[in-house]
């Protein structure tokens, strides 16, 4: 009989699609709860200094207005550093919304202005008076390198990068050497959904709380603990998120001052945030970066140094895995890497896609690109002659490494060996024609996460689990896993996330939630078949009395036995004889999080080869990225179709990196100036031209059960790379500071 309930590894279709498109998907600010107030914050317009006097007294006197809130009667409600540190919270101390009269950054929340409409409080907030006394700021990075600092080792989550063998030794061995500074300005996420909160005030403290975010349980861990409340009082729920990118992993003052808001009020409060306002917390932080290289005769790397100094706030340290890539990607045996902090008067930085490794990788695949051409070697058989098949860095083998087969299947598909070295070289008609590559390295990382598993009476299971969907797809390749692992048609099975009274999961990041959250649906229905396997053993059919787990499948919503697939009961049926609505399972994250305690035996990251086009005008020096090929080795692909999806929105994100996004901050104010979509400059359709995405055939059975890598951040490394060499190959012309403008190139 042919298997209808195999959908692993099948493009299939959003599940969740419907919802977004007929506008059934609610987000934050879509909730219409009863007796809905609504709150506008007012920013602080200067970056450094105190508050010294607020006039809330006509803003008060407003019909419908019903508070303004500041920090002169919002009550302290944690005393400790500790109560405002989220899960993935720096080292330092967490900024306090509305805390003391402190101003430490342009945009900083200074009141919140709550009225019975959302017009009324953002005229009342527009209105209310508020004076300062500025001091001076300082915001550019460039003037502070000297006084940048090694962040603590001791910092959870920050591992300080590992230099080995002698850079010195080895820059001497050397016969041809490359040396160049690198750089790129803050970024900020700009997802089309706004920050927003929805406070429903159920009476007696308890609340549901609709948050933009990308971790449920992040937001309700940081109410809970500056609020004082248990997790019951503080339900959170988010079940669609507009785009995150990162801008969602940590909670956002939003959410604080909508929940002290409704609980001061004992009302429900809805605060959203605008374009301008998301400007005003997390962004890619500014990096410097120091490139040296040096080769042997052959063309191998002697020596390998990449140093960075990147921008943190002056209340904490963030830190990103800038320099560390460059330990593993190439093979060589003489490493120095360097990686400091300097602070300013901003907001704390945030980690944006690919974190860490989209600045380091602009860097070190430019100056690779600068070292081919100095060595006298083509770019691609530059880098073969460098592959390292083991990670250097951790001196472990790889789970699986087919970075090799994404060279070679990449370059096949782009058409790399018609490619003539010379700058200036290749022509179509008038333009300049430029062809470049980079690549990428990323984690292939598992967390802890819990499912819950139920199947009812009429044959349709439910899995469960408080992870988010950020745009990804997880609805749907969650909902193939389960349908394929309990043999159950896709319309058949749902998948329930965001919300915290659901089973615990990780924060949706890090492109680890397929594999986490994934392997976990696999877990939870496997348990499940053992339960219903159990029950079908006290019914009377003798084929099924002394069969084991391994001895059935379950196909086409019957379990069978493996050894006469004839001998088969249908689930359902099953069900409906244990005289229970549903049988469930749930699976136990305590051996998953003992695991991760283990020494690891393998690295375990995902790979990708990039190759642009560009098409310069000799006399404008507009640049046009025509063509895009991303190879991408990430394991076992569940859904090439959403998939596809995330390859072709990372190479989006870097083509603006390469090209476009920038935010602008003038340093006479401390304050970013192109604080909305018309002037920070993304990518739009008359930009992108025709992609490529290759998915490498890669088998991991290392890496986890399904054998899955993640694919948001590795589809993004290399692109901005590849656009920067492809530029020069074109025009003769190196940039080093992204993004090239027109006017770095005329």
């Amino acid at each position: 009989m042919t298997l209808q309930t195999d959908y692993i590894g099948k493009p299939t279709s959003r599940v969740d699609g419907p919802a977004k498109v007929t506008g059934s998907a609610k987000y934050a600010a879509e909730y219409n709860v009863p007796n809905l107030l609504y709150g506008y914050v007012v920013s602080s317009p200067i970056a450094k200094g105190k508050i010294t006097k607020i006039d809330a007294a006509p803003v008060l006197a407003l019909p419908g207005v019903q508070q303004v809130f500041s920090h002169e009667n919002v009550p302290h409600y944690a005393l400790l550093d500790r109560s405002y540190q989220d899960q993935i919270a720096p080292g330092g101390s967490p900024f306090r919304p509305l805390h003391d009269a402190e101003i430490k950054y342009s945009l900083q929340p200074v009141a919140l202005v709550v009225a019975d409409t959302f017009e009324l409080a953002r005229y009342a907030a527009a209105i209310l008076h508020i004076e300062y006394e500025e001091a001076p700021h300082e915001t550019e990075l460039s003037q502070h390198m000297d006084e940048a600092y090694e962040p603590g080792k001791g910092k959870a989550g920050y591992k300080p990068p590992k230099s080995r063998g002698n850079f010195g030794k080895g820059w001497q061995e050397g016969v041809a050497h490359m040396e160049a500074q690198y750089s790129h300005h803050a970024q900020h996420h700009n997802p089309m959904e706004m920050f927003a909160t929805t406070v429903e005030w159920l009476g007696d403290k308890y609340l549901n709380i609709y948050d933009k975010t990308q971790g449920a349980f992040n937001s309700q861990l940081l109410v809970t603990k500056v609020f004082g409340l248990s997790k019951d009082q503080a339900r959170v729920i988010s079940k669609y998120t507009g785009g995150g990118f990162g801008s969602g992993l940590r909670p956002q003052y939003q959410l604080l001052l909508a929940v002290m808001a409704s609980l001061q009020l004992e009302r429900s409060v809805r605060v959203s945030l605008t374009r301008e306002q998301m400007f005003s917390f997390g962004h890619r932080a500014e990096t410097l970066q120091h490139v040296a290289l040096a080769t042997a005769a052959d063309g191998s790397l002697t020596g390998i140094n990449h140093f960075a100094v990147a921008e943190t706030s002056q209340f904490e340290d963030f830190t990103e895995n800038v320099v560390g890539w460059s330990g593993m990607l190439y093979n060589c045996k003489n490493v120095a890497l360097g990686y400091r902090l300097a602070k300013a008067d901003i907001y704390t930085p945030l980690d944006m896609r690919a974190p860490g490794a989209a600045s380091g990788s602009i860097a070190l695949e430019i100056a690779m690109d600068e070292m081919a051409y100095a060595a006298g070697l083509d770019p691609l058989e530059f880098r073969l002659r460098n592959y390292s098949d083991i990670d250097q860095a951790q001196d472990l083998p790889y789970s699986s490494k087919a970075l090799r087969k994404c060279y070679h299947e990449g370059a096949a598909k782009f058409g790399w060996e018609q490619r003539t070295p010379e700058p200036g070289s290749m022509r179509d008609g008038n333009l300049l024609v430029g062809w470049g590559m980079g690549g990428g390295v990323w984690d292939a990382s598992k967390m802890p996460a819990t499912v819950k598993a139920s199947l009812d009476a009429d044959g349709h299971l439910t899995v469960s689990s408080g992870t988010n969907e950020i745009g990804t797809g997880t609805y749907t390749i969650m909902t193939q896993i389960a349908a394929e692992s309990m043999g159950l048609p896709i319309e058949a099975v749902t998948f329930v996330l965001g919300d915290t009274t659901l089973p615990q999961s990780p924060i949706q990041g890090g492109s680890w939630t397929a594999a986490s959250v994934g392997n976990s649906v696999v877990e939870a229905c496997t348990k499940l078949g053992e339960a219903l396997l159990k029950q079908a053993q006290k019914m009377d059919h003798p084929a099924f009395k002394d069969a084991k787990i391994d001895d059935v499948q379950f196909v086409n919503g019957q379990m069978r036995l493996r050894s006469d697939d004839t001998q088969a009961m249908v689930l359902r049926d099953v069900v409906q004889a244990s005289g229970e609505p549903s049988i469930e399972a749930e699976n136990s994250t305590v051996l998953a999080k003992l695991e991760m305690l283990k020494p690891p035996k393998y690295s375990m990251h995902a790979h990708n080869a990039v190759f642009a086009e560009v098409k310069v005008d000799p006399d404008l020096m507009t640049v046009h990225v025509t063509r895009v090929v991303n190879a991408v080795a990430a394991g076992r692909i569940i859904n090439p179709k959403t998939a596809r999806s995330q390859v072709l929105g990372s190479v989006v994100w870097g083509l603006g990196m390469a090209l476009m996004e920038e935010s602008v901050m003038d340093h006479r104010f401390g304050r970013y100036m192109n604080h909305s979509l018309a002037e920070y400059h993304i990518p739009v359709n008359a930009d992108i031209h025709d992609i490529d995405v290759v998915f490498v055939s890669e088998e991991d059975d290392k890496v986890n059960h399904l054998g899955i890598k993640g694919l948001g951040e590795v589809g993004m490394l290399g692109v901005a790379a590849a656009v920067a060499n492809a530029i020069y190959h074109a025009t003769g012309k190196r940039v080093r500071d992204m993004p090239i403008t027109i006017d770095k190139l005329l």
